[in-house]
C-alpha cells in the first residue's frame, strides 16, 4: 500500500495493547495514530502511562504519543480493542455508533447473534454477519471479534478434521500460561510449584465460542456445529503458551496419515497475500515429546499452531496436543490477521475514507 491505513487501540497499556503496539510496527498496511486507555492514563505519554513488559523496544514514536481518552471523538475509524468485557460492553458500540470498524479481543459481544466470531482461516464467511449489524447501516461502523485465546488452537487444529472426516464429540483439558490473566495477572504464590485447575467462565467461553466458529453461516445467522463439547480448563506456571489436550470423535473413520495430511494440506489463506497469516497455519510435529511452549509457541511468528502426540484414543478415535501463543496468535495478532481480512474484502477503506470526510 502506498498509503498506511490510520488505526487506534483501545486498551493500549494493557498486555493485549501492548502486543499490538509490538506487532504493529512496521506493518505495511496500518500505523497506529491514537491510543487510548483509563483515565489514571489519559493525558500522560504513553511511555510514562505504560509499563512496559514485552522483550522488544517500546517504540520510541509511541512513547511519546500522549494517550487518549477512551472517547471515539478524536478516534481513527479503524480501532483494535483490547478492554474488559464489562467495559467493553458500553464502550464497543459507541465506537461502533461513530462510524469505526471496532476489531476487538474482548468477550463481550462473541456470541451475539449479528457479531462475526472469526479465525480467518476457519470463517471467514462469517464477516457477512456485519451487515446485519444496525450500527452499519446508520454509521457505517460494526463490530468483529476473535476468539477466546484458548480456544484458537484447537479450532485451527480441527477445522480440517471437520472438514474431511467430520467431528462428534471433542474432550479438551487446556494448560494456560498466565500472560492469559494480564498483568500482574496470578500472584506468584499461588501460580509457582502449583497448577490452579479454574479460570473463571473460561470453560464455558472454550465450549460456546468453538462450536460457533465451527459452525456453519445459515441465512442470517450461525448454526453451531452440530458436536458434543466438553472442557476443562487449568493454569498452569508458562509465561506464554496455551497448551491443549485434545480427544475426539470422528464422524468417518480417518488413519493417522490420512488426519497429518490434512493438517499439512490445510492453506485456505495461500495465495491471499494477508502479511499476518502463516504460510502453514496448523504445524505437525512428530517428537514425541513436542509441542512444548517454550520451544514451538513463536512457530509462525506466533501466529501457528503446532499439533503433535497423535494417538489412538481409548475412549473416543484420537487423542493429540495443540500449542498456540496466547497474546499474539491468541490475541493481538488474531485482531490485526482479522483486520487484514477486512481489508481484502474491502470492509476497511470505505469506513477508513468516511472517517477522513468528517
Amino acid at each position: 500500500m502506498k498509503t498506511k491505513l490510520p488505526v487506534g487501540i483501545l486498551g493500549a497499556t494493557g498486555m493485549v495493547g501492548q502486543r499490538y503496539i509490538q506487532l504493529l510496527e512496521n506493518h505495511p498496511w496500518f500505523e497506529v495514530t491514537w491510543i487510548a486507555a483509563s483515565d489514571r492514563s489519559s493525558g500522560k505519554p504513553y511511555g510514562e502511562a505504560a509499563k512496559w513488559r514485552l522483550d522488544t523496544p517500546l517504540p520510541e514514536r509511541i512513547a511519546k504519543m500522549t494517550v487518549s481518552p477512551a472517547e471515539p471523538d478524536a478516534a481513527p475509524k479503524i480501532v483494535f480493542a483490547s478492554i474488559d468485557a464489562a467495559i467493553a460492553r458500553e464502550m464497543e458500540p459507541k465506537f461502533a455508533a461513530a462510524g469505526c470498524a471496532v476489531i476487538s479481543n474482548s468477550s463481550a459481544f462473541r456470541m451475539a447473534p449479528n457479531v462475526p466470531l472469526v479465525i480467518p482461516e476457519v470463517n471467514a464467511d462469517h464477516l457477512r454477519l456485519i451487515e446485519e449489524q444496525p450500527t452499519r447501516k446508520q454509521s457505517g461502523g460494526y463490530i468483529v471479534t476473535n476468539s477466546n485465546c484458548t480456544v484458537m488452537g484447537p479450532v485451527l487444529a480441527l477445522k480440517p478434521m471437520v472438514d474431511r472426516f467430520g467431528v462428534e464429540q471433542i474432550f479438551a483439558t487446556s494448560m494456560q500460561a498466565v500472560s492469559g490473566a494480564g498483568y500482574p495477572g496470578v500472584a506468584s504464590m499461588d501460580i509457582l510449584d502449583n497448577v490452579v485447575p479454574y479460570i473463571g467462565n473460561e470453560e464455558e467461553k472454550m465450549e460456546e465460542e468453538l462450536l460457533k466458529l465451527l459452525g456453519n453461516l445459515d441465512g442470517h445467522a450461525v448454526k453451531p456445529l452440530a458436536a458434543r463439547m466438553s472442557a476443562s480448563c487449568n493454569r498452569v506456571p508458562v509465561v506464554d503458551g496455551h497448551t491443549v489436550s485434545l480427544s475426539v470423535k470422528l464422524t468417518r473413520p480417518a488413519t493417522r496419515e490420512e488426519i497429518i495430511d490434512a493438517w499439512a494440506e490445510f492453506r485456505p489463506l495461500a495465495g491471499q497475500d494477508l502479511p499476518f497469516a502463516p504460510a502453514q497455519p496448523v504445524e505437525w510435529t512428530p517428537l514425541v515429546d513436542r509441542p512444548q511452549p517454550r520451544l514451538d509457541r513463536n512457530r509462525g511468528n506466533g501466529m501457528a499452531v503446532t499439533v503433535g502426540r497423535l494417538r489412538p484414543c481409548g475412549v473416543l478415535d484420537w487423542k493429540f496436543t495443540v500449542l498456540s501463543h496466547n497474546t499474539v496468535r491468541g490475541a493481538a495478532g488474531a485482531t490485526i490477521l482479522n483486520a487484514e481480512m477486512l481489508m481484502s474484502l474491502g470492509k476497511l477503506e470505505p469506513v477508513a475514507a468516511a472517517g477522513a470526510r468528517a
